[in-house]
């Protein structure tokens, strides 16, 4: 948990980094099949990568003083998992890849510079 300023500071700014689509490019890609297709889904109903990007799509639009503890801690998991994703990017084009919708899912298109 993100119990100290410093901490929330690095957290926040470690997400901002991460995560680098808008809120509306977020919303606008979860509305897409491709990206209600892929990832883990739980028990065949939402993947848990669209689900974390309709809660991140939330953060994004939540001011920072109004975000919480478990808000930080989502927003730490949202960070380990693009930084992980992004370690196995795949040889070749990615543009429609599963890998690249996995990522997209979670707030972060690697075809942005």
């Amino acid at each position: 948990m993100a119990k100290t300023q410093d901490d929330q500071d690095t957290v926040w700014h470690d997400f901002k980094d991460a995560v680098n689509m808008s809120p509306s490019e977020l919303e606008t890609w979860l509305r897409k099949d491709e990206s209600k297709e892929s990832g883990q889904h739980k028990g065949g109903g939402e993947s848990v990568g669209h689900e974390s990007g309709r809660r991140i799509v939330s953060l994004l639009r939540t001011k920072r003083a109004d975000l919480s503890d478990d808000d930080y801690a989502h927003m730490r998991k949202v960070t380990g998992y693009v930084h992980r994703h992004l370690a196995q990017k795949p040889s070749g084009d990615v543009k429609e890849t599963t890998w690249r919708y996995s990522l997209m899912n979670w707030g972060h298109d690697p075809l942005k510079g």
